[in-house]
């Protein structure tokens, strides 16, 4: 059995499989091995400056010819060059966190790129369909990091109902069972974070992976003292910390994370502020929000880059509670979608005779 789908004839990829773009993991690394076990990978740019993500694609283009794909900030300061730089680089994908407007859906499928913007509800869907996306990946509250309140379960049923685009289903994947379910639902597709976290390729920390590694299911928690707005992450000292400090506390780091992101990063001033109030009236965020933003880039690279998780956040999906080993990519890969086969061959059953 070959598992075809909408996303794999949309894409060229040789599986139904999407390894999203996880700020500080998915790097060369990650996105190569994907690629080449059949997948969907995707680099992660939020937390690159221009010039890293140049050398991202061109380190991942030496590596493989597959197709991958690249997440972008629809509201960054410099998002216009970026996608610039995925035309003359020709990058496969162009996804998105936060929605990018019509005329960039133009500018990149007029360069054979295909866009992928990700979305928590329907009418979100409905809208980015309208402007012309080639699919959207729809995130249940069970995924990790920023997340919303409605179970994978009920929202791509609702997302799948709403648009006639591909659909890739995320929030609770990790192995054949959940391709297949995903599948009999209707989507194209399935996009896993957590799951691509916890493998060989990946390059987090060894002793951050064993932390994930021995965690239950109800060691993830939603918190908005993160940035706040709400962010699944792992239960931690800090993260206890966090959810009993004060707001004048809270802002305090804010304000001193947001003075090292800016310096990490290269992003002006200016443009922080451009970032933020786009933000803010995407979310509708108070300005206390807004300025806790900061918080996340640098708690999530203090855990997942360092390896210092008790200054650190760890964004962790509610399915780190039912993995219990670090598989190659390749081997992940494979075992999901013979997995997957078995099953949808097994329901086949029923309807014979």
């Amino acid at each position: 059995m070959t598992l075809n789908t909408a996303l794999t004839d949309l894409v060229g990829v040789r599986h139904p499989i999407v390894q999203t773009g996880m700020g500080w993991v998915a790097g060369p690394r990650l996105v190569t091995a994907t690629a080449q076990a059949g997948a969907l990978g995707i680099l992660a740019s939020a937390t690159m400056t221009y010039d890293e993500l140049a050398q991202a694609i061109r380190e991942t283009k030496s590596r493989t010819d597959a197709p991958f794909g690249v997440n972008l900030r629809a509201d960054a300061e410099d998002a216009q060059q970026r996608v610039d730089l995925l035309i003359r680089e020709g990058v496969r994908v162009a996804s998105f966190a936060l929605a990018p407007n019509k005329d960039m859906i133009g500018k990149l499928q007029d360069a054979g790129i295909v866009v992928i913007p990700s979305v928590g509800a329907a009418r979100h869907a409905d809208k980015v369909a309208s402007w012309g996306a080639d699919a959207v990946l729809v995130q249940g509250g069970e995924g990790g990091g920023h997340t919303g309140g409605v179970a994978t379960t009920l929202l791509l049923p609702s997302v799948l109902d709403a648009v006639d685009i591909p659909v890739i289903a995320a929030g609770g994947f990790f192995d054949g069972r959940g391709l297949a379910a995903a599948l009999a639902y209707g989507a194209a597709g399935i996009g896993m974070g957590t799951r691509f976290l916890l493998t060989q390729e990946s390059t987090v920390p060894e002793e951050v992976k064993r932390e994930y590694l021995a965690r239950g299911l109800n060691d993830t928690v939603v918190t908005r003292r993160v940035d706040g707005m709400p962010h699944r992450v792992l239960r931690t000292t800090l993260v206890n910390h966090l959810e009993q400090s004060g707001p004048v506390r809270g802002l305090a780091h804010a304000a001193r994370n947001t003075k090292r992101f800016q310096k990490l990063t290269g992003v002006s001033w200016r443009g922080l502020v451009r970032e933020g109030l786009a933000t803010k009236r995407g979310n509708d965020m108070t300005w206390s929000q807004l300025m806790m933003a900061a918080n996340t880039p640098m708690l999530l690279r203090a855990g997942l880059v360092e390896g210092n998780t008790e200054a650190g956040v760890l964004a962790s999906g509610q399915v780190v509670g039912m993995l219990e080993d670090l598989p190659t990519v390749a081997d992940l890969v494979d075992r999901i979608i013979t997995d997957a086969e078995i099953r949808l061959a097994e329901l086949s059953k029923l309807t014979e005779g």
